[in-house]
């Protein structure tokens, strides 16, 4: 995704009009003022082009939007761009490292006021602690020099302030049981992270849960996916799915209910959260 999928960029498209109208403007006027030819404007309505992120600045500006999270936000579904000054987008500090799918999804995780996120391998990586991040990044991306580890552990750990944002990120995160007993970077590790995990679970903005093995099979196990949600506009809800090489964004009515009814079938079927801290407390006291 290089300025989000063509779904975004129709739903974006038709935001960007609406707020055109409010303005009480004509397509031909909102192009006049932005320096524009009107067929500009009109294919980035209809998400037949792409909006970058300067472009959708420089609409803004012209509909006399100033709510500095509606703006962040608009930003952000039209994706990443090289002429935006880092600022507010720390992330960008790290372009030449970070793909373009990593830096969008960060962008996408920075404006969301929710994520709910099913995993069955590793620890989500807003829960990680410095160690297992390490470990995770060595064993998924073979042959990077220690700046570049170091750096993307930088970066995973920068990611974890929207925790703590005002207001906050909830989060809503559903585990499988082989994700706390899998020893990533050892057992010394391991236990720091589950202790880890236990003391974020005690955030109010956070709710953890574990899928335990004696529950069987469970519908998680295709596998997982990160679902946002966000301020202002519902109808800009998403869900992706990591593959190796590649993201993929979902965001089709029929695909957000289908991974919506999963996730909730899921968070009925695991511990309570109560129990979860339980559960995780045994593990770290047998490791």
């Amino acid at each position: 995704m290089r300025y989000g999928p063509a779904v975004r960029r129709r739903k974006l498209g038709a935001e960007l009009r609406s707020l055109r109208d409010r303005a009480g403007l004509t397509s031909g006027e909102a192009a006049l003022l932005v320096g524009w030819h009107q067929s500009k404007v009109s294919r980035i309505e209809t998400g037949r082009s792409a909006a970058k992120p300067a472009d959708v600045r420089l609409l803004l500006d012209a509909y006399d939007v100033r709510d500095p999270e509606l703006r962040a936000l608009f930003e952000a579904l039209a994706g990443t761009d090289g002429d935006h000054a880092a600022g507010h987008q720390w992330w960008h500090a790290y372009k030449g490292l970070l793909p373009p799918a990593y830096r969008d999804f960060i962008s996408l995780e920075s404006q969301a006021c929710q994520m709910r996120t099913l995993e069955t391998s590793v620890v989500p990586g807003l829960l990680q602690t410095p160690e297992y991040a390490r470990a995770v990044t060595r064993a998924a991306v073979d042959g990077l020099a220690e700046r570049e580890v170091d750096a993307l552990v930088e970066v995973r750990l920068a990611r974890q302030e929207v925790l703590h944002g005002d207001p906050p990120l909830e989060l809503s995160a559903v585990l499988d049981e082989a994700v706390l007993r899998r020893p990533v970077g050892g057992y010394g590790v391991m236990a720091r992270q589950l202790r880890r995990l236990r003391e974020v679970a005690r955030l109010p903005q956070v709710r953890l849960q574990v899928v335990p093995f004696a529950a069987g099979a469970h519908i998680g196990l295709t596998g997982s996916f990160v679902m946002f949600s966000f301020p202002n506009i519902a109808d800009l809800d998403v869900v992706v799915l990591d593959h190796m090489t590649s993201s993929l964004y979902l965001e089709r009515k029929e695909d957000l209910q289908a991974y919506s009814e999963a996730f909730n079938f899921l968070q009925k079927h695991a511990l309570s959260a109560e129990d979860t801290q339980e559960f995780i407390t045994g593990i770290g006291d047998g490791a």
